[in-house]
């Protein structure tokens, strides 16, 4: 390759000038095809995470996820809203004087079981986000 000055280019470490030919049926030539469409990114990186990267990096749907972490997302939000309705009950109930301790107790122990699994459902969501980043 020249460049506009009639000087070869130098060839950097990084860059990629080798070819690989990969023979498929068509079937398999298909799912390929597929599996790029739906991960977004091309045949050679494919190819290159999971065969010099396998243990690094994953491949992963992002689109598959997002639909997940969607759903997931509602989920939390009418867990919140439960827990809302719950408080302002309590507080109802708490002014009219017919809040029962044994009540506030089962609540208070509910409430922190509901906030350690929201802080590993956080913990779960960071790692799932470096090992989406280290795909790219």
């Amino acid at each position: 390759m020249k460049n506009r000055k009639g000087n070869r280019k130098s060839i950097t470490k990084d860059q990629r000038n080798r070819r690989f030919e990969l023979r498929l049926s068509e079937a398999e030539r298909s799912q390929f095809l597929e599996l790029e469409k739906s991960l977004g990114i091309s045949r050679a990186d494919i190819v290159r995470i999971r065969v010099l990267q396998y243990s690094k990096k994953m491949l992963v749907n992002t689109t598959e996820i997002m639909k997940l972490l969607d759903s997931i997302g509602a989920e939390l939000g009418r867990s919140g809203n439960n827990i809302n309705q719950l408080a302002k009950h309590a507080n109802t109930m708490q002014q009219h004087r017919m809040l029962h301790p044994s009540l506030i107790r089962d609540l208070t122990l509910l409430l922190n079981e509901y906030i350690k699994l929201q802080r590993r459902l956080e913990q779960f969501f960071r790692q799932l986000i470096r090992l989406i980043r280290g795909q790219t």
